[in-house]
């Protein structure tokens, strides 16, 4: 067996206690996805995640989502009331 080696890395507190709630209900622990992703990466000689940034037209539309958040408008009580109101906006 290979010598293992320690790997400290800082993270979030609050984060770190949500990735291990959710790790542990799938049966793993952080060090266990931490080790996963490693052999991803040493196997695949590639990030296991599609990493881009966003096109100019994403950014506008993200920065338009966190507008609407801030604002706290665009809010529908159902779904019927959220196609209402795109076809409207559609149709202008």
């Amino acid at each position: 067996m290979a010598h293992s080696t320690m790997l400290h890395v800082r993270v979030d507190e609050e984060v770190k206690a949500q990735a291990s709630e959710a790790l542990a209900a799938m049966g793993l622990s952080v060090s266990d996805a931490v080790r996963i992703l490693l052999k991803r990466v040493v196997n695949d000689q590639a990030f296991p995640l599609e990493l881009k940034v966003p096109n100019a037209l994403t950014r506008a539309a993200m920065e338009e989502a966190r507008a609407v958040m801030k604002a706290g408008a665009a809010r529908f009580d159902t779904a019927d009331a959220l196609i209402d109101d795109l076809e409207t906006a559609r149709q202008q």
